[in-house]
């Protein structure tokens, strides 16, 4: 099967369903997770990159036991439906008061079934992560000011 035979229509309906199931995720429902990805699809972000369901769900899982109240926020998305690819910008948040909230996108390409065959997020654990620590936030601030022009 060629790329586009997953029509526009069922691309968005696929990207929508991905979206709900990201927006409603806990720990105690990481099953629905697992039914949205193809059993060897890809995920990667800058601490992970990981083959298979059963890794996808360990790496939310780590995600849940070490943010209390994690959650996510899909603020917008775009279609390359002759690709099967949806980009989708989301906020992720973790802890009661939002003490972290991170930015970025996720480029997601699903297959003919409207399964995730391919998730990679980009998102600046620089800027968004490594600034919040003391000493390495001080360093990272001044290299910046460094090379910025």
């Amino acid at each position: 099967m060629t790329a586009s035979s997953l029509s526009a229509t069922k691309l968005k309906a696929a990207a929508h369903n991905f979206a709900e199931v990201i927006r409603h995720l806990d720990a105690d429902a990481l099953d629905e997770l697992a039914r949205v990805f193809s059993p060897e699809a890809r995920f990667k972000d800058p601490f992970n990159d990981v083959i298979g369901r059963d890794a996808i769900v360990r790496v939310f899982a780590h995600g849940f036991r070490r943010c209390p109240k994690l959650r996510f926020l899909v603020e917008e998305m775009a279609f390359v439906p002759d690709a099967r690819v949806v980009y989708f910008y989301w906020r992720f948040c973790c802890g009661t008061q939002e003490q972290l909230t991170l930015t970025g996108v996720s480029r997601v390409v699903f297959d003919e079934l409207g399964l995730v065959i391919e998730h990679i997020d980009y998102w600046d654990p620089a800027e968004q992560v490594y600034d919040k620590v003391p000493l390495l936030g001080a360093i990272l601030r001044w290299v910046r000011g460094r090379l910025s022009s």
